[in-house]
């Protein structure tokens, strides 16, 4: 039989080396314990209890620990005064709750000055938790000091606030612990509380402001655990007696609030310890290359079209709202307690209230509150002009206001959903409004939107697993809503000034915002994002009572809210077929206004740094060559060269020129990338070797134009980044000039176009799955072939597709680059090595073939931790090779 732990630390006092021999015992039965517990987390534990067992297994490690370095190492039966000595955990650890690779708080308390034995004591203690590779957060302070500390710093009286004992004197803990709780509950709690807030606040900002970005920080992101901790820490400091606050919680949310405050608690737990095992270490943000993994541990499994990882974070996502609403409703009874301090002069004055004309509305301390529920229940239709009067009047809205839509969202029948005066209440917040992303989305977090608008409640924390966006659906949707209005109000004329001057001239700004609000509501549906999206957009408008030619032009923005970014990033617009096929597809000026400011805010919405003046000078021409061809002009084939006559000039005279553009130091959107322009003779293979060329610097090319003259002679312009996403050469400058160089020589046919190496990807970047797509289009143009492939983007990738282009005999006229995050969307146009259009004939096949197999090229990831791959959302890409479908008007609801 095993001695007992005890026993064997004991006997580890004779050894040679008495701390490495404790550390292997200990580690052993700590790791013991860990495996254990990950065992029963498997088997579906709830997230909190796993939390305490964790807690417990630490706890178990430290009193082992202590009582061999108390007992046999340093022992004192009779310590003096002054060697009391006590080891209290603090914290998160102080609450009873730890995850997987959570640091381990600990103080260690004495009556005053230290001693050589419980420097001795505290010291072993360390090295041993050290040794055992734990992260320690510890401090030795004295009682008055911890006393005296607690006053002025909000750290300290917080991580106190859940001190517990833990082994040593306990008389010595207990003294502490009285005394603080004792000065707590005689302070004005509300310095305490402002400073919370506060640090929550920017806490935010620092981890990301918006509840809903894709990859969220579970722990300090808006809605993560430390959300809720802040509720637990102010519940704490006004009733420093009770257990994790409990009776103030009580007093504070209503049972269903505190049942949604027990089962967001115990979801995050879940995933805060699932994402720890996962990443092997103390990860705490839910990134992409865990996300699957994550999902696949808690039991989520795919269903229809919606992969398990997409299911997984909707209700990360929905969880975080509900913690939001709890924050909320506990403010709002802080406030009515006079507990928290708050921040306006209207907000300083008791009892204030303001009557706004609405019966059952008023103006509480600077916010929009309700007389109560019944509010509602008397007048449904009051649920939505809540909203109108709140943005009519610019009023943040009351907690006791939110908490009343929340109880009252069972009064939104199909009468009310067909109710004309609901809809216009409901339009004049979204076309009208004078702050529409802060109303809607005030409006979404109540659940009102969606249950109005059973289309928009499809896609209320949806997310796509890709790179590409930031937000999922409807924040991004919510954003883009309010930068249409901020284009309206000149605010962003700098950035988009062609929207900025047409955004006025559009005849139906209604519709275009109903386009706005409905554009992804077809993500997920099985005839594919535009069609579900075109029907479901039709279904809504009939809801609302919009007539009918209206409702033809909102289904349409809908259904071809991609077309104008696709063929301006896809297509060659200095060719007239490109421009006759866009303005086809359009119809009439009104549509193209309409579809630039819907195409605008809907990239720029994607996340920072997407939109950028690329993409906007490539979609301002396409409209002036458009809006040319409906007022009947000529539209010719343009100049491919005549961008830069200075570089080409030098080109003819030279055989190559190479010019650094834009460097990305500047202000603006040309901080996202830096550009280079390439001239030089064309010859077979020429676009591979820049390709190869860039690769080779480790530059990434996340866009691209290429144009050939008649003469001969092509001019490449890229648009590079780091490794890191930043513009190639900014923090390097010898590198760019390195890069010049080296294009340089590669014009001139200097460096051969070597195949790339494998080269490692991210982590995040392996993550997803990318299905190769090759879409071969004879009749886009008259003079060339489009070829247009979409697969995982890599190092190397467009040097390998130029690459079997030449191979197979064919000369690039022009190409197209795109990057939407993991994936790369690349467009050539081609002619043979006679310069003629090629035919469609047996040779496409093996053509197919060899670009399939660059694209679906596996990526290595770093070595280390497994990557659980994903397939990854598509829902974005459209090919404009695919035939247009058509919407049925559906069935009467």
């Amino acid at each position: 039989m095993t001695p007992p732990l005890a026993a064997r630390l004991a006997a580890a006092v004779d050894t040679p080396d008495v701390r490495a021999t404790v550390a292997g015992l200990l580690g052993h039965h700590y790791q013991a314990a860990r495996t254990r517990i990950a065992a029963r987390l498997a088997a579906g534990l709830p997230g909190v209890e796993v939390a305490r067992l964790y807690c417990a297994a630490a706890d178990d490690l430290l009193l082992a620990l202590w009582e061999f370095t108390t007992g046999v190492l340093y022992p004192a039966p009779n310590p003096t005064e002054a060697e009391r000595l006590a080891l209290v955990a603090v914290g998160g650890y102080g609450r009873g709750v730890l995850a997987p690779f959570s640091d381990l708080d600990l103080l260690f308390l004495r009556p005053w000055k230290t001693t050589p034995r419980t420097e001795s004591v505290a010291e072993f203690v360390l090295y041993v938790l050290w040794d055992l590779g734990l992260k320690v957060g510890q401090s030795t302070r004295s009682v008055d000091d911890c006393l005296s500390l607690s006053r002025s710093d909000m750290t300290v009286r917080t991580a106190l606030l859940e001190a517990r004992p833990l082994a040593g004197d306990r008389a010595l803990a207990d003294h502490l612990l009285d005394t603080f709780r004792t000065q707590v509950s005689r302070a004005d709690p509300r310095p305490f509380i402002a400073a919370k807030l506060d640090e929550r606040d920017t806490r935010h900002q620092k981890s990301g402001a918006v509840r809903y970005r894709v990859e969220p920080n579970v722990k300090d992101g808006k809605g993560g655990l430390r959300d809720l901790n802040t509720l637990f820490w102010i519940a704490r400091s006004l009733a420093p007696d009770s257990p994790l606050g409990a009776r103030v919680l009580d007093d504070l949310l209503t049972s269903r609030e505190r049942r949604t405050f027990e089962e967001a608690f115990d979801f995050l737990w879940r995933v805060r310890a699932h994402l720890h095992l996962t990443a092997g270490r103390a990860e705490e943000k839910l990134t992409f290359d865990l996300q699957p993994e994550v999902a696949r541990r808690m039991g989520w499994r795919g269903r229809g079209d919606e992969p398990a990882v997409e299911r997984f974070m909707r209700r990360y996502f929905i969880v975080a709202r509900d913690v939001g609403a709890l924050t909320r409703a506990m403010s709002a009874k802080l406030e009515a307690r006079q507990q928290k301090s708050t921040l306006s002069l209207s907000r300083l004055i008791p009892g204030r209230q303001r009557k706004l004309g609405v019966e059952g509305f008023v103006e509480d301390r600077g916010r929009l509150s309700v007389t109560g529920p019944e509010v509602f229940a008397a007048d449904p239709l009051k649920l939505l002009t809540l909203f109108r009067v709140a943005d009519t009047h610019d009023l943040d809205l009351h907690p006791d206001a939110f908490s009343a839509v929340t109880r009252s969202l069972s009064l939104v029948t199909p009468s009310l959903r067909r109710d004309p005066e609901a809809a216009r209440t409901f339009l004049d917040v979204l076309a009208h409004g004078q702050r529409p992303y802060r109303v809607l989305t005030l409006m979404n977090e109540t659940g009102l939107l969606g249950r109005f608008l059973p289309e928009w409640g499809r896609i209320v924390g949806q997310t796509q697993f890709n790179m590409y966006h930031a937000y999922t659906v409807d924040e991004h949707t919510l954003q883009a809503i309010g930068i249409i209005n901020d284009i309206a109000r000149g605010k962003l004329k700098a950035d988009h000034p062609l929207s900025t001057g047409i955004v006025h001239r559009i005849g139906d700004f209604e519709a275009l915002m109903l386009a706005m609000m409905l554009h992804d509501v077809g993500k997920g549906g099985d005839r594919g994002q535009l069609e579900d999206g075109a029907i479901a957009a039709r279904r809504a408008c009939e809801r609302l009572g919009i007539d009918s030619r209206r409702i033809e032009l909102v289904v349409w923005l809908v259904r071809n809210h991609l077309a104008l970014s696709d063929y301006a990033q896809k297509r060659d617009v200095s060719d007239p077929d490109t421009i006759r096929a866009f303005a086809d597809l359009v119809g009439d000026p009104e549509h193209l206004r309409a579809l630039l400011v819907l195409t605008v805010a809907d990239i720029r919405a994607v996340g920072p740094g997407v939109w950028n003046s690329w993409k906007g000078q490539l979609m301002r021409d396409l409209y002036e060559r458009t809006e040319a061809r409906f007022r009947g002009e000529d539209v010719r084939r343009q100049d491919p060269l005549a961008e830069f006559p200075q570089l080409v000039d030098r080109a003819r005279t030279s055989g190559a020129a190479v010019e650094v553009v834009a460097t990305g130091s500047g202000p603006g959107d040309d901080a996202a990338t830096t550009r280079i322009a390439v001239a030089a003779r064309d010859r077979p293979g020429l676009f591979a070797a820049l390709a190869a060329a860039l690769s080779a610097a480790g530059a990434d090319v996340v866009g691209a134009r290429v144009a050939t003259a008649e003469d001969g002679m092509a001019l490449d312009v890229f648009e590079v980044q780091d490794g890191a996403g930043l513009p190639y050469g900014r923090t390097e400058p010898r590198r760019l000039k390195r890069l010049r160089a080296r294009l340089e020589s590669a014009a001139l046919g200097d460096i051969a176009a070597e195949p790339a190496a494998s080269v490692e990807v991210s982590r995040r970047r392996a993550a997803f799955r990318v299905r190769p797509v090759v879409l071969i289009d004879a009749a886009a143009s008259e003079t060339a072939v489009v070829i247009e492939v979409s697969g995982a983007d890599r190092p190397g990738l467009l040097a390998d597709l130029a690459r079997v282009l030449s191979a197979h005999r064919l000369s690039i006229r022009s190409a197209h680059v795109a990057s939407f995050g993991e994936r790369a969307v690349d467009s050539f146009y081609v002619v043979d090595d006679k310069g003629l259009k090629p035919g469609v004939d047996s040779r496409t096949k093996a053509l197919r073939a060899a670009l399939e197999t660059v694209l679906d090229q596996r990526l290595v990831a770093p070595a280390g931790r497994a990557v659980t791959p994903a397939r990854a959302s598509v829902r974005d890409v459209s090919d404009l090779s695919r035939s247009q479908t058509v919407s049925p008007a559906p069935e009467p609801r």
